[in-house]
Parts: C-alpha cells; structure tokens; sequence
C-alpha cells in the first residue's frame, strides 16, 4: 500500500502542560493487535498514540511493535491502563511495573484505572478507588506515569475522588461517539481540568450506517467512519479509533485536512440516544 502523507497530528494540552496528541490508535483483546497495523501505523501514517490496557493481553507484544518501529520512545504517547483485578495501593504500584517492563518501557505517558468498581471484596468501591488513585498519585510523583487518569468514571466517581485525593485525573477515557454523546459529564471534565477522551468513535461499527452520517460522508466525499473520527476530534476529543487493517488505519487518520461545517456538527449533535455499545458504568456506586 502506498504511504500517504498524514498531516500532522494537533495534541491537547493536560492540566499539568503535557500535550496529549488528539487521534491514537486503539488496541483490544479478542484479536485487537495486529503486529503488522502498529508496525504501519506508526511508520506509514505518522501516529504517535498509542492505547492499550493490561486487560488487552497484548502488552508485551505491542512493546516489540514499537521497537520495531524505530520511533524514538520520548517521540511516542503510550496509555495504559489498570485492571480493576490489581486495585489496592501494593498491587496496583506493582501491576504499573510489571506493565513497564512487560512493554519494555520505563515510563508511561498516562496510565489510568480501567473501571470505576474493584473486582476485590472487602471494603467500599470508594475506599478501593481512593487507595488505588493513591498509588497511581505515588507513580505519578515518581514519574513512571508522566500523568495519570481514569477511564469509564461518572460525575460522581470523580466528584469523590477530588474529596479523597489529591491529584485531579488529567484524563477520564470514556465511550463517545454520535450515539453516545454524555455530555454533563464532559462539561463537568472542563470544568475541573480533566481532558475528556472519547474511545469506541465508530459505536463499533453501528454510526456508519447511520444516513446522517452517510448525506454528510457523501457531501465531504469522505468515509463515514471519518466523519465520525473528525466530529469528535473537532468536538475537542482525545479519540482512539482501533483497527487492525492497514487501509482501514490509514482511512481514519486521514482527517485533518478537511472540516465539517457548523449544520453537519448540529445533525451529528443530534444523534444521541444514549445508547452503549460497550460496558455502561451507570449502576456502579
């Protein structure tokens, strides 16, 4: 496949002047890493973000992806995340170094808690969020995590966090796309300083075949699944689209060099009707 150029990426800034770059590729389990797409997409489309997560099972891997790639590390942003199975300050520290040398990193550039309820009985979700953010404050201060985050928090998730601890996530990684648009939670994000990261762009496939999506690909002379990636990064959202196809990682990067006007962001604005297509965080106290 021939290489494209990519215009380059924007980055946003976190609240303690690091700059997060605003389109990442995104990695899962059941058959989410391909060796070949993040070898290309780092050497052929010049992405330079990159999401994983313990839970993925590919950490080791995608750490040789990377070498291979020959990107300098200091030049890539790496995430990753805690499984809420290594909650609790001794494990969570240890689950971060493990994950380090698992990828073969020794820092990572945001590392947040995966999910707002501890898969550990024996005292409150609360208590096990505050002295698992502890740790992650402790990393942090140490600087094995660069900033830190959490991923699938609700209002109320952070609002107590903020009463028990002292770092304010940097990052909250939550679902975002035209269907699920949670937007008093992002407000709530600005507000605090918190940058809003949107993951599952495409509503795992759903959005594309959308006919709002469609009329406005059509007009743009663009793919639908780009529509839906520059929505939500002209909304403001750190987005990771995943893929592993080569074309298809080339096709979602591509989309810095046009913009959606102000009626195709108020008819993609339009399309909320609440709707997951992934866990849903809304029962966990």
């Amino acid at each position: 496949m021939s290489s494209v150029p990519v215009l380059s990426c924007p980055t946003v800034p976190l609240s303690n002047g690091l700059q997060i770059p605003i389109l990442g590729l995104g990695t899962s389990h059941f058959g989410g890493f391909s060796h070949e797409a993040v070898v290309y997409a780092l050497t052929e489309c010049s992405v330079r973000h990159i999401d994983t997560a313990k839970r993925y099972g590919c950490e080791e891997k995608l750490g040789k992806a990377i070498k291979i790639s020959g990107i300098p590390r200091r030049d890539l942003w790496i995430t990753n995340k805690l499984w809420p199975g290594d909650y609790g300050y001794e494990a969570a520290k240890r689950a971060c170094l493990e994950s380090c040398s698992e990828m073969g990193v020794e820092y990572f550039d945001l590392y947040m808690m995966h999910w707002p309820e501890p898969l550990k009985p024996g005292c409150s979700n609360r208590e096990m969020r505050a002295e698992t953010w502890r740790a992650l404050e402790e990393l942090y201060k140490e600087g094995i995590c660069r900033a830190i985050g959490v991923s699938n928090f609700l209002v109320s998730h952070l609002k107590q966090l903020k009463e028990d601890c002292s770092v304010v996530p940097h990052v909250n990684q939550v679902e975002y796309h035209p269907f699920q648009q949670p937007n008093h939670l992002i407000e709530y994000c600005h507000k605090e300083g918190i940058v809003f990261e949107g993951y599952s762009p495409l509503g795992k496939g759903q959005v594309l075949s959308n006919p709002t999506v469609q009329q406005i690909a059509e007009k743009h002379e663009r793919t639908p699944a780009q529509i839906c990636i520059r929505w939500s990064v002209q909304n403001g959202v750190v987005t990771i689209p995943k893929s592993i196809k080569k074309n298809r990682i080339q096709e979602n990067f591509q989309v810095f060099d046009f913009q959606l006007d102000e009626a195709d962001m108020v008819a993609l604005g339009g399309l909320h009707d609440g709707r997951h297509v992934t866990w849903d965080p809304t029962n966990v106290n």
